[in-house]
């Protein structure tokens, strides 16, 4: 039998999400046209090797400190095939098999990844002297996007708003691999408050559901304020009766305590 072919080729994220078909270039062993895999001139066919009896083996007697040893080895007349080629064919030099550019189709199904294999039966390397052809295996490798992060089925996106959208509350639309999708903003959203987006993940292999979209909202605050803008924050801070000074010490069942606990009791 031929040797099996390995080839990777790149998706894109919504490639990899939905599926899609590729036509792909190979170079491989294929049959020889001219002796159809005989490996013979002009019709011939091989004949079956005279020293080993057509077995692709010969053997011989061998003395050991344990007595006599049969042993068995490929035949150097017929090199294990078992027939000999009398007259070779020109095209293929008795291989039976050429080189060639081949164009294959491929489909893609939707949820492959990066790592996945597509296994294409009996489009691989044909064997020497015609033989069954090994089998081609098309490897995905998933192109990075440009805002978009895959964790297995679920999707990861990074969103920026302001101070005053995160306190009042807001909707805003983002792209997904759907197109754009409202996401409701409620009053209040600090910073890294996730917003879960049902169904708008990666398709999840061989099944067709699909993972989540999960939108991760940033607070941006100002850096920079002019003098009429610091007035307006130090008024809203008055009606609050909050002071600048003010900070808050969370108790160990804080965000970032249940984070190191976790860590250390790993």
């Amino acid at each position: 039998a031929g040797q099996d072919s390995l080839i990777r080729i790149q998706v894109d994220l919504n490639e990899a999400c939905f599926g899609t078909e590729r036509e792909i270039t190979v170079d491989s062993a294929v049959v020889c046209p001219k002796c159809t895999g005989t490996g013979c001139q002009d019709g011939d066919h091989p004949e079956m090797c005279l020293s080993c009896k057509g077995r692709g083996e010969t053997q011989q007697v061998v003395r050991s400190v344990i007595g006599q040893v049969m042993t068995s080895r490929p035949c150097n007349a017929c090199q294990g095939y078992g027939s000999v080629i009398k007259s070779p064919c020109r095209e293929c030099a008795g291989e039976g098999r050429v080189r060639s550019r081949q164009t294959i189709d491929v489909k893609i199904p939707a949820g492959v990844e990066t790592g996945n294999r597509i296994q294409m039966s009996g489009r691989g390397e044909v064997g020497a002297g015609g033989g069954p052809a090994g089998d081609l295996y098309v490897e995905i490798v998933e192109e990075r996007h440009e805002y978009l992060v895959r964790d297995g089925d679920t999707l990861h996106m990074q969103i920026d708003i302001s101070m005053v959208a995160a306190s009042l509350g807001t909707t805003v639309t983002v792209e997904s691999l759907d197109g754009p999708v409202d996401v409701q903003i409620k009053p209040g959203t600090q910073s890294g408050t996730p917003v879960v987006i049902k169904g708008k993940g990666m398709t999840r292999l061989r099944r067709g559901d699909r993972g989540d979209l999960i939108i991760h909202v940033e607070v941006h605050i100002p850096t920079k304020l002019n003098k009429e803008e610091e007035a307006l924050l130090r008024k809203f801070a008055d009606l609050r009766g909050e002071k600048s000074s003010d900070a808050h010490v969370k108790g160990q069942d804080g965000s970032i305590f249940s984070k190191l606990k976790g860590v250390f009791n790993k």
